[in-house]
């Protein structure tokens, strides 16, 4: 059984930060000797493992470097205490000193031409809805959702969700009229896409179909939705995996049907949680798979009984699951489904990971390897005792035979 995931489609925000090359234990390049003076002042600073949630990153929507606003933003939150409060223009020399040191010159070259890129979908697509590009919550989630994100507790969000299998949450979240919106912008796009013969970037290599909504402009927004509309779930949820260290993603919508994709094969997603919200259109057919959580060693081990469950989709309801639990879809038997996929990712984890081996804390394999090791080593605790109790046996026998 081989698992072929999508391969990556990396924003600028991904390819600087969540990439697998994570932040973590970095330092700038060597400076030359002599008294520091700005930036340099902090270069034998380490970043910190864990972000500091409660510092309030400055905004660099106006500096126009190398990568997205939205990468110095989610590093500012790793950098040393000392240098939280120092000058704007320190911060970004310090982390444009990580990032350089750290990222390949063809990496970065990459990067960007798919700025570029975004700059020529910008300045030459006119939106349809404008207003799907800012958060308004109280027009895009149901009162249930808002409720339950409000209170911000893990009873809270069980009280909106059912949970078929483990790790695999559903509940309703969006607005049909966000949802209406959303489908018409993306038919607006994919018209002007048509109209204007502009070569797009599919989101992944196994959807022929679809469109990357940070590619025209909705970054901001869809980032906003992460951070505070998904990050507070997957904190309670899915903290082994990540969950509390959301900082980057990639959001695109897929599409299913008569000319169109059909179904989608066996995969794991380059993400450590994923949402997918069904926004219609009329459909039968086109479920959800599931067949276990695996890290990378275990990607293609065999299903146990009680990992496999299909999940029908529901116009405005979500799925929420581990980005390594496995899964496919199933064919659209017959009219249009569209989903909205937001693959939500951990530059921190990504890095942590790569100093461990055993990830029995949430993937199925590694837990049933580890629960085998206890159980043998039960048993030989259990075969020493007994041989030992033997030889007490015997010797009391010739103790008293004696």
């Amino acid at each position: 059984m081989a698992l072929d995931g999508p391969a990556e489609r990396r924003d600028e925000a991904q390819a600087a930060l969540g990439n697998g090359n994570g932040v973590t234990s970095l330092q700038p390049p060597s400076r030359p000797t002599g008294r520091p003076t700005g930036a340099a002042a902090y270069a034998d600073r380490r970043l910190r493992v864990n972000p500091n949630t409660e510092h309030k990153p400055q905004d660099y929507s106006d500096f126009r470097g190398e990568y997205a606003p939205v990468v110095y933003s989610a590093l500012e939150r790793h950098l040393p205490p000392s240098l939280l409060e120092a000058d704007r223009d320190v911060k970004l020399q310090f982390m444009r000193d990580v990032l350089a040191h750290y990222w390949p010159p063809g990496e970065r070259n990459k990067v960007q031409r798919h700025k570029e890129y975004r700059q020529r979908i910008h300045h030459l697509y006119k939106p349809l809805h404008q207003e799907l590009y800012s958060i308004h919550p109280s027009s895009f989630f149901l009162p249930t959702f808002l409720e339950a994100i409000r209170n911000n507790t893990e009873e809270s969000f069980r009280s909106i969700m059912t949970e078929p299998i483990p790790g695999v949450y559903s509940f309703a979240m969006l607005q049909p009229g966000f949802c209406e919106m959303l489908l018409q912008e993306v038919e607006n796009f994919e018209s002007w896409v048509h109209t204007t013969k502009f070569k797009i970037m599919r989101p992944n290599t196994m959807n022929k179909y679809g469109a990357v909504l940070d590619d025209f402009g909705l970054e901001v927004m869809l980032n906003q939705f992460m951070e505070q509309f998904i990050a507070p779930i997957s904190e309670v949820f899915y903290r082994e995996v990540g969950g509390g260290t959301l900082d980057t993603h990639h959001a695109f919508v897929v599409e299913y049907g008569k000319d169109r994709d059909v179904e989608l094969g066996f995969h794991v997603d380059d993400s450590e949680v994923t949402l997918n919200v069904c926004l219609g259109k009329q459909f039968s057919g086109g479920e959800l798979y599931f067949r276990g959580i695996r890290c990378e060693n275990h990607v293609n081990s065999e299903t146990q009984h009680e990992e496999m469950y299909d999940y029908s989709h529901v116009p405005g309801q979500a799925v929420l699951h581990r980005g390594r639990h496995r899964h496919g879809a199933r064919p659209t038997s017959s009219g249009l489904r569209i989903n909205l996929l937001l693959w939500c990712r951990s530059s921190v984890f990504r890095e942590m990971k790569k100093y461990q081996k055993d990830f029995s804390s949430w993937c199925g394999e590694c837990q049933r390897e580890k629960r085998e090791r206890q159980i043998h080593a039960v048993k030989a605790t259990k075969r020493a005792f007994l041989r030992g109790a033997e030889g007490a046996l015997m010797a009391l026998s010739v103790i008293i035979g004696t």
